[in-house]
């Protein structure tokens, strides 16, 4: 059996071009929407970590609280009500480009927030309460967390910036619509008075 000459050729020929033309692709920045927006959603389970790992404190310390200041009732019962509204509140990776389920999000998360704010400035009247070691790890515990949350919530707003400018912007807006189907990803804005850092005093 013999092979023409031409077709010798063409092989390498072949073989040649096609590695020209991914070279050239990913040369071009077509794996940079795909990228950027795996970084954004791990960014993202981050964000809801953390937000977990708040949430699981809540139990405990209204539990601690509730025994030196069971007449705080109504304090108490918000913050267990917003507690779980915002579990309640799911926004995955897959659904971060919706703007109304995750204003919903960001809205369950803020009034959690206030909610905690709240009893924590309530625990003021009760200085036994302040000196409780349960309470006192649990303080330490939720100011890390909120300390977390804070940098969760800096990360995915600058993993979004860069994913959302990309898809944006010559070349990354050739390859988003044409191969990916990439949507902008939603992020968080900010709150009346978030230019100044909570103060939590116990």
């Amino acid at each position: 059996m013999s092979f023409a000459p031409s077709t010798i050729l063409r092989r390498p020929l072949a073989v040649a071009v096609v590695a020209l033309l991914g070279l050239a692709l990913a040369g071009c920045g077509i794996n940079n929407v795909p990228t950027l927006e795996e970084k954004a959603k791990a960014s993202w389970g981050e964000v809801q970590n953390q937000y977990q790992r708040r949430a699981d404190l809540i139990p405990n310390l209204v539990e601690t609280v509730k025994g030196y200041a069971a007449q705080e009732r109504e304090v108490l019962t918000a913050v267990v009500e917003a507690r779980a509204k915002a579990s309640q509140v799911k926004v995955d990776a897959s659904t971060i480009t919706d703007p109304a389920k995750f204003k919903e999000y960001q809205d369950a998360q803020n009034q959690l927030t206030g909610a905690l704010g709240r009893l924590l400035v309530t625990v003021e009247r009760y200085p036994e309460l302040k000196s409780n070691q349960n309470f006192l790890a649990l303080q330490s515990q939720l100011e890390g967390t909120e300390n977390r949350v804070a940098v969760a919530r800096r990360d995915y707003i600058q993993a979004v910036q860069a994913f959302n400018t990309e898809i944006r912007t010559f070349p990354g807006m050739i390859w988003a619509r044409l191969f990916w189907g990439a949507k902008a990803l939603e992020s968080f804005t900010s709150t009346a008075g978030a230019e100044r850092p909570p103060t939590v005093k116990f």
